[in-house]
């Protein structure tokens, strides 16, 4: 769906602790958050970089702060592991230059990541929506 299977993706698993530090540090927001993405490019949206060498296959880290999203789940009920896949196919998104400050920003990310999970859905039978539904 992306094209980028080519690509590592570092992905950590982190506390509330953690991504409080995280978000502080790098968004001036000291809460914690369900994920942060730190590209290795800085692309366009819907490009792919265009590494010169072998290490720069590495389109960046994901943080999933899976102790705030366990606790999201516990109030809304949401099934847990797929609130987990849905939030990862977000901060792909964002490590592919895709955002969501303004409305036509929002709806190109939407887009993407629904393709994103309109592949997943179809290989494992899920039925995940994208995560974007009014962030901007």
């Amino acid at each position: 769906a992306l094209g980028a299977s080519r690509f590592d993706v570092g992905l950590v698993c982190a506390g509330n602790a953690l991504m409080q530090r995280l978000n502080g540090a790098y968004r001036c927001c000291p809460e914690p958050t369900d994920v942060l993405s730190f590209p290795f490019h800085q692309v366009a949206a819907g490009e792919l970089p265009r590494p010169r060498c072998r290490d720069e296959y590495n389109l960046g880290d994901i943080f999933l702060g899976v102790e705030y999203i366990y606790q999201q789940c516990r109030e809304t009920g949401e099934d847990f592991d797929d609130v987990l896949t849905v939030t990862t196919a977000h901060g792909l998104c964002h490590l592919l230059g895709y955002r969501h400050d303004t409305k036509p920003e929002w709806e190109q990310m939407y887009q993407k990541e629904a393709q994103i999970l309109e592949e997943l859905n179809r290989l494992t039978g899920s039925r995940l929506r994208p995560l974007t539904a009014g962030l901007f």
